[in-house]
């Protein structure tokens, strides 16, 4: 299935142009978290005619985050597409044991640390000593869950500061491709209660360090969407 062509936003730098066999494709970063000793392999493979990214985790966690710019006010929707070989089965959706997701797709928002609360600061300076600094202060993160419905939330276990957000649920559709398209700054405005400030990152990671099952997952180019 080749991507639907749309009216672009700002860039983000395409799997489909990527050479077959990178594990980090240009113009994303590795992703990891200081206490995860296993990580999840990543490479650039075809998909029916289409060069897209391949993501396998056996008890392991790592993502690949893209930094750039957006204004939200101008491109405020992401799409995506994924593709999952099963669902996490022994994940459970809002705690730390069962963190795992097959998929997992975040946005991250330049939101100003000095803004918030102090014992809020506190928390998120604890959060960043333990689990390093890809600890956002502002951030949505769209999951494929096991069992949750779509549009169910919740606050990450592990940071009050992160919206987690099903935009795909059950094993209905493992093996098939699935596109996903989300209003960012509609979703902040829930989550947060104010307007969103500039988007600073879009990541993904396919994780199974709590459970230590294994999966694979794939992911398809992402775009912002001009309205």
């Amino acid at each position: 299935m080749a991507p639907v062509a749309l009216a672009e936003g700002p860039p983000i730098t395409p799997f489909a142009t990527a050479p077959l066999g990178a594990d980090v494709p240009p113009g994303w970063e590795v992703t990891k978290l200081p206490k995860v000793s296993r990580t999840t392999i990543y490479r650039i493979v075809d998909d029916g005619g289409v060069r897209v990214l391949q993501a396998e985790s056996q008890a392991s966690m790592a993502g690949l985050t893209h930094r750039l710019h957006v204004d939200p006010r101008d491109t405020p929707r992401l799409t995506w597409r994924w593709k999952v070989s099963r669902v996490v089965d022994r994940g459970v959706f809002g705690t730390k044991r069962g963190d795992d997701f097959a998929a997992r797709v975040y946005v991250l928002f330049d939101y100003d640390v000095a803004r918030l609360p102090f014992a809020t600061r506190m928390k998120q300076k604890v959060a960043r000593t333990l689990y390093g600094d890809a600890v956002p202060a502002a951030a949505l993160c769209y999951v494929w869950d096991a069992r949750a419905r779509e549009e169910t939330s919740a606050w990450s276990p592990f940071t009050d500061r992160m919206r987690m957000i099903v935009a795909t649920s059950g094993a209905a559709r493992t093996g098939q491709w699935v596109t996903v398209e989300r209003d960012v700054a509609a979703d902040f405005r829930a989550a947060f209660g104010e307007e969103a400030p500039a988007i600073i990152a879009v990541a993904l990671a396919t994780d199974t360090d709590n459970t230590g099952e294994a999966v694979t997952a794939w992911y398809g180019d992402a775009m912002f969407i001009v309205p």
